[in-house]
């Protein structure tokens, strides 16, 4: 490939209307407001961005907190619960961390995006060769399905217990499955539209969560000390590695990559993407500080009722509203229910954002043009058949936590395969411009990608460790193993070669200069 310009502009949209795109021109959102002088937009070369504006940052709220249900879900609920129980107040510093590292994640996705114009899934088909950008496919629907199960399956649980167990899992999955329909119902009236109505399921487990918070009324003094004083113990080891875990979301890293670009920005004016950026940085910060304080809340509730009790290690899920009943008992409104209002929000918003992921990544990797709703019902499809199944034979709490346990290995093995990919493309000038990361921003961001990788390697160590009991099973596991780690380290390599062969040609060209 040639050297290109230092000062090469992002990667435009595709013209060709044969391409796959997020979004339709007639679906973005329109940004420029009354009063904008176009001179002031800035060029490729002057690069000036707008004033700040209040009522442009409200344009631009809305795809930050999409993306940040991820960090809602009812596998992130589950992980919060446990901690809490289990660890008490003493992990709440590593929970804010892990928030800010996916923050910095959503932020290069975000950024990735809207220089672009282009979302992860359709770059990396540009990108990578056939048989790779297929892997990566792959891992990619592998790891939104595994999300989904578990979402659904959360919602199955919420509705279970709101019905008083009249409505058993398999028609909580039958009934969650319909949300694909609300959500095309929802798209048709625009893209606010349903950014709003996510807004309200994100608001109603904030109400949920701080109604809890506040009669559970934790320590206030421990709150502060689990946030600002860092512990780890032998003990907790297994909760701090799923607290970490359990915050990358590989389907949230092509998610908010296609959100971004559901605003109509004009990528010929430098001035205008760097507006975009500078909102976006300031709205997904905003809703990853609510979705923590949620956490929060969820943490502290089981840390102040049940650290050091002898069901700690036991409750889950499934039986998390039952334990909290008989600590708490009714009140005003039980809090059983309030626990499952929460937690089906969580669970419906989860998996309608999971069925947006799963259109984007499709028709990213593989340019299908299908219309919005066979997309929806396919992506939907892909899920709720195994979920089906699942909520049929896993019906039983303790088949269910062995469920939700392999799901999350599920989970953890397709990480490096969003990550890895995203920190490629955000350094590239041939395909960021001027919009490339730094090189501090690069190290830190590789430094935080090794990280979650090594703490889920953590994961699938352990826990391979204890399910491995047979030679045949062992071999397999290696054999996979093996693979798996050549896939990454090409993945990493790729980066490198192309990182080298840079300064290769900027040091031909900085000597042709000088000489």
């Amino acid at each position: 490939m040639p050297p290109q310009d230092e000062h090469r502009q992002p990667l435009l949209h595709s013209s060709d209307p044969e391409e796959e795109a997020a979004y339709d021109a007639a679906e973005k959102v329109h940004i420029v407001c009354a009063g904008d002088d176009p001179a002031a937009s800035g060029t490729p070369s002057s690069g000036g961005a707008p004033p700040f504006s209040w009522r442009k940052l409200w344009l631009f709220t809305g795809p930050g907190f999409l993306m940040s249900i991820a960090f809602l879900d009812p596998g992130n609920l589950e992980g919060d619960l446990q901690a809490g129980a289990i660890a008490g107040y003493s992990l709440l510093w590593l929970l804010m961390w892990a928030t800010a590292m996916g923050l910095l994640v959503q932020l290069l996705s975000a950024r990735l995006g809207v220089a672009t114009g282009r979302h992860l899934a359709e770059l990396c088909r540009d990108e990578y060769p056939t048989w790779a950008r297929m892997v990566l496919w792959v891992m990619a629907e592998l790891a939104l399905i595994g999300a989904d199960i578990q979402e659904v399956i959360g919602s199955a649980i919420a509705i279970k217990i709101l019905s008083n167990g009249v409505l058993p899992l398999w028609s909580g999955v039958v009934i969650t499955a319909a949300d694909c329909f609300i959500f095309l119902l929802l798209e048709n009236y625009g893209v606010r539209k349903l950014e709003a109505f996510f807004a309200f399921l994100i608001a109603t487990m904030a109400m949920s969560f701080a109604w809890m918070f506040a009669d559970a009324k934790p320590s206030g003094t421990e709150l502060l000390l689990g946030m600002l004083i860092p512990k780890l113990s032998s003990r907790t080891i297994k909760q701090a590695v799923g607290v970490v875990g359990c915050i990358i979301m590989p389907h949230n890293v092509f998610l908010h990559s296609a959100l971004v670009q559901s605003r109509e920005i004009d990528h010929n004016q430098k001035g205008r993407v760097q507006e975009a950026l500078r909102y976006y940085s300031i709205e997904s910060t905003a809703a990853l500080v609510i979705s923590f304080i949620i956490n929060l809340f969820v943490t502290t509730v089981f840390a102040k009722g049940f650290y050091g009790t002898p069901v700690a290690t036991s409750i889950g899920l499934v039986n998390a509203g039952q334990y909290l009943q008989e600590k708490y008992g009714g009140g005003f409104f039980p809090i059983l229910y309030i626990w499952g209002i929460g937690l089906l929000a969580a669970g419906q918003s989860s998996t309608i954002t999971g069925t947006y992921a799963g259109q984007f990544i499709m028709g990213g990797f593989l340019n299908l043009r299908l219309k919005k709703w066979m997309r929806a019902l396919i992506t939907r499809s892909c899920a709720i058949v195994p979920t089906m199944i699942v909520a049929l034979v896993f019906d039983t709490e303790e088949t269910l936590d062995v469920l939700n346990e392999w799901l999350n290995v599920l989970q953890s093995i397709q990480i490096p395969f969003a990550l890895i990919p995203l920190l490629y493309l955000v350094s590239r000038e041939q395909i960021m411009g001027s919009f490339k990361i730094g090189p501090v921003l690069k190290i830190v961001s590789w430094l935080v990608a090794a990280l979650v990788i090594v703490i889920n390697g953590y994961l699938l160590l352990d826990f391979f460790s204890n399910e491995v009991t047979s030679i045949m099973f062992g071999t397999v596991v290696s054999g996979f193993t093996a693979a798996y780690v050549a896939f990454i380290l090409y993945l990493v390599s790729r980066g490198l070669t192309f990182s080298s062969w840079r300064n290769v040609v900027r040091s031909k060209k900085v000597t042709a200069t000088e000489s």
